[in-house]
């Protein structure tokens, strides 16, 4: 917990602030105590008076009020810090996520990370504010308490330290038990966070295929094991308060009983011998009594929460202690020449293992401005090829070249700046078509705008809706289709006017029509900019200077679309399974 206090920034005075308060809110609980003694030990001796009874009424309802006052600005201070903590413990993880490479998401998981900003940041900001208040509340409280019954009587003082030793030795016991069961919960949390991410991401399949029970099940079995985790826990857990209670009341019996004796004068001849004790006396011990075990019960639920929160710090210091494993490197380039690319014989793996690589001796050389068109089956390789080029992920073995120079000596902003890419999985952000657009190039004129999505075959569809550029796009592009997704994407890629542009399988959900039109447009309207187009059409890529047929992780063959129906069999098998009526109609 101590290693996330760093993060408190602008909210340390509040911290510091609130254990000032909580002493002073103690030391006014302590002294109505010592004051209602007093008051009762006045009128016993020397009878009632309304001026002793106001004098004394007086001093504890202005003691009283000053607690008050002290308590509640103690709670809005440790609130205020508390609040403040959390949300700088998830600005700090969000930062650093925003500069985790996918290599550090994929050891994470989506879901992992997700439950770790909400989840675990919820544990430690309660935990935390239990602290602020309670831990500095008790440990005063108690030790104060203890001191004044020793000083009322040592002998009766003694009776707190046979009890005190024994609840610790429980709280000890129940907090051993209880831990592995909050280590297990937590990693059961990002499952049940994984179940319910897939199912409203798929919803529209799930009520597709009927299997609403099917998924309610598998909820319920995840849901179930948390709660069956957490009933074991807060079992043991129960034990803790009966324990104090048990200790409570004992004291409040022997307590009463040792004093009265003392009082009447009848513990002669026993150990309570020399006990001398007042009615007063009797009013503190008992209000002592409540303190000490009272202190003892709060800190008790502080050493539970903090039980909990430890995995919570744990798994949020992973976040915050994990290092970005692609970083730009000194003295970064930041000028990218030209839109040449070269891989010069490249290995990849997901793991960095060099023995299980995807990619497998890549050698390719792609020159400035050349359309160069990527097929193969499933598997193949193809899209990992082309994430090395933006250092989305690093080349295991090998390396990658953009403009002559390795992509690890260039900054990463300006050489993601330079690569444009529209992946397979098109995603828009919820807001406006204009704002959606605006990610390519935030100063884009609305003019711009129509143009980029004029070349992108998305202007005529845009012009159909009734707020035209102004319509609100839900998050994930709910309400536009498939097709006009990715040509709202690839308009948003144009508006960079890369250097290199990569199409990855972006122009599937369109007809062959529109993907022709998009190809043309790009081809006539941006000559300079190396052009790379993953697809599973050959139509998508015939027309390209280049073609290259990825096979196993391995480049099968490079060659033009007349080259590699006469020389490669897997181009050749592909070309005729899209062909209506298979080779035959193809020849025609």
């Amino acid at each position: 917990m101590f290693s996330l206090l760093k993060y408190l920034q602008a909210y340390k005075k509040d911290a510091l602030l609130t254990p000032v308060l909580v002493i002073l809110e103690t030391v006014c609980e302590l002294l109505l105590t010592l004051t209602t003694g007093h008051f009762i030990d006045t009128l016993t001796s020397t009878g009632t008076s309304m001026d002793t009874i106001l004098h004394y009424g007086f001093a504890l309802l202005l003691i009283a009020a000053l607690a008050l006052v002290f308590g509640a600005a103690c709670g809005w201070e440790s609130v205020k810090s508390a609040s403040g903590l959390s949300k700088n413990l998830r600005n700090a993880m969000f930062d650093r996520i925003q500069d985790f490479s996918f290599s550090n998401i994929d050891k994470f998981s989506t879901n992992s990370l997700v439950t770790r900003m909400t989840t675990d940041v919820v544990n430690v900001q309660n935990a935390y504010m239990m602290m602020l208040r309670v831990a500095v509340k008790s440990p005063v409280s108690l030790i104060c308490a203890l001191a004044l019954a020793f000083s009322i009587n040592w002998k009766v003082g003694i009776l707190y330290l046979v009890v005190i030793p024994l609840l610790l030795i429980g709280l000890l016991v129940i907090a051993r038990l209880t831990q592995p069961i909050f280590h297990r919960v937590f990693k059961t949390y990002d499952r049940l966070n994984g179940v319910v991410r897939e199912n409203l991401h798929g919803i529209r399949v799930v009520k597709g295929f009927v299997r609403e029970d099917y998924e309610g099940q598998k909820f319920r079995g995840i849901s179930g094991s948390i709660q069956k985790d957490f009933t074991r826990a807060e079992t043991l857990i129960a034990f803790n308060p009966f324990m104090m209670q048990l200790a409570i009341y004992a004291c409040l019996v022997v307590i009463p009983w040792i004093s009265a004796k003392a009082i009447v004068g009848s513990a002669n001849g026993t150990i309570l011998a020399g006990i001398s004790m007042t009615t007063g006396d009797l009013n503190n011990l008992i209000s002592y009594s409540l303190m000490i075990l009272m202190s003892l019960m709060m800190l008790s639920m502080i050493y539970v929460m903090v039980m909990m929160s430890r995995e919570s710090v744990s798994r949020i210091r992973e976040v915050l202690d994990e290092q970005p494993s692609i970083r730009d490197p000194q003295d970064a380039v930041t000028e990218i020449p030209d839109g040449s690319i070269d891989f010069d014989h490249v290995g990849f793996s997901y793991t960095g293992d060099p023995e299980k690589c995807s990619l497998k001796d890549i050698d390719l050389h792609i020159r400035s401005g050349e359309t160069i068109g990527i097929i193969g089956g499933t598997g193949s390789g193809k899209s990992s090829l082309v994430q090395l080029i933006p250092r989305l992920y690093d080349a295991t073995i090998g390396s990658v070249r953009v403009g002559g120079r390795d992509v690890r000596a260039y900054d990463l902003e300006a050489l993601r700046n330079a690569v444009a890419m529209v992946l397979q999985k098109n995603v828009l952000f919820s807001g406006t078509i204009k704002e959606n657009l605006r990610w390519g190039n935030a100063k884009a004129t609305d003019a711009e705008l129509v143009e980029a999505c004029k070349r992108s075959q998305a202007d005529e569809f845009i012009q159909t809706f009734p707020d035209g550029y102004d319509t609100y796009i839900e998050q994930g592009g709910t309400n536009v289709s498939g097709g006009q997704k990715q040509r709202l994407c690839i308009a948003r890629v144009l508006l960079k006017r890369p250097k290199i542009l990569i199409l990855d399988d972006s122009t599937s959900a369109v007809d062959t029509k529109t993907d022709a039109l998009i190809r043309e447009a790009l081809r006539t309207d941006l000559p300079a900019t190396t052009k790379i187009v993953i697809a599973q059409r050959i139509s998508s890529v015939e027309d390209a200077d280049r073609i290259l047929v990825m096979d196993g992780g391995r480049i099968d063959a490079v060659g033009t679309h007349e080259e590699l129906l006469k020389t490669n069999a897997i181009y050749r098998e592909i070309y005729e399974s899209q062909q209506k009526g298979g080779t035959g109609h193809a020849e025609e």
